[in-house]
């Protein structure tokens, strides 16, 4: 079943997008216990990439002192690559005892070092962006959110997804959101089934793309990153979506200062929409809206193919 919601505050206002998130994805918890995923999008520091990585799950964590000691080598290892290739680490931060948050410049090519990074056994990296920062983990939107010290992240949109496994396992891998690797700054959430997915995929993959997961989700992200890549605008990648993608699907995408909403022609998936002059608020079910706006509100849904973008 599933939940995505998304937020955004127009005209480059920021709020406490950590905390706001986090209410509109517990209110969807009955869709989705297994995991929940956040993509916040901050101001970010002009030539600075936020790194967001993994060297180990959580179950494995409790399996004795061997992950222990092997997260710890991990981590070093991934210190050590990212020394070799140049990048400077100007602050780093144990987001958990197996995630970490790094801030670090780097004037070479990102592709380069990020898969020199993830060619490391068990080092999984998250997102890479300048405004972009990626979180996702077992369990509901409070339990993520409290783990990791969302509340208070000071940003400008961020979308998010609560996830009811299905048709892969209930790890941090299979989790929603997708970042669009190696594009910086692009994310999506998906409720929905894409029945065109691994022909697509091998398209891409011909054309020199790497998919980290086997989620149908995962294509959407790289579709669309791929499509700004050409020379595409955000709401012209998404709109071929709607002709080339097959199967049921509404969709959130965010990039470094937009955010877009996308059904299929069917509109079997639900989204609920709430947009004033200063903000707007999309989610799979109204309760998730009115999580942070108690008051009177108007929401409507959107129509089926509908696509819309709007900008911070």
């Amino acid at each position: 079943m599933c939940g995505i919601a998304g937020l955004i505050w127009k005209g480059g206002v920021t709020s406490d997008i950590g905390t706001e998130m986090t209410q509109m994805l517990q209110a969807l918890k009955h869709r989705g216990p297994d995991s929940t995923g956040f993509a916040l999008y901050g101001k970010g520091d002009e030539g600075v990439h936020v790194l967001r990585f993994k060297v180990a799950e959580q179950e494995e964590m409790k399996t004795g002192f061997d992950i222990h000691r092997l997260v710890v080598e991990r981590k070093a290892a991934v210190d050590a690559r990212l020394a070799e290739m140049g990048a400077e680490v100007i602050e780093t931060e144990d987001a958990t005892e197996y995630a970490f948050r790094y801030h670090f410049k780097f004037d070479g090519d990102l592709k380069r070092l990020i898969d020199f990074i993830e060619d490391l056994d068990g080092v999984e990296i998250l997102s890479v962006g300048k405004a972009l920062e990626l979180i996702k983990d077992l369990g509901d939107a409070t339990v993520v959110s409290d783990q990791y010290g969302l509340k208070g992240f000071i940003g400008t949109h961020a979308i998010g997804h609560t996830r009811m496994a299905t048709e892969s396992d209930v790890d941090i891998r299979s989790a929603h959101p997708y970042w669009a690797y190696p594009f910086n700054d692009v994310s999506v959430v998906h409720n929905g089934q894409l029945t065109n997915y691994w022909t697509m995929r091998r398209d891409l993959e011909r054309r020199g793309h790497r998919f980290m997961s086997n989620c149908d989700s995962e294509l959407i992200a790289v579709y669309i990153a791929d499509q700004i890549d050409r020379g595409d605008e955000l709401e012209g990648a998404m709109q071929r979506t709607i002709d080339v993608i097959d199967g049921v699907f509404t969709y959130l995408v965010a990039t470094g200062n937009q955010l877009g909403m996308a059904k299929d022609v069917m509109g079997a998936k639900p989204m609920v929409l709430y947009e004033s002059d200063e903000f707007v608020g999309l989610a799979s079910e109204e309760v998730a809206i009115r999580s942070i706006f108690p008051r009177e509100i108007d929401t409507w849904d959107p129509y089926q193919g509908e696509v819309k973008v709007w900008a911070a």
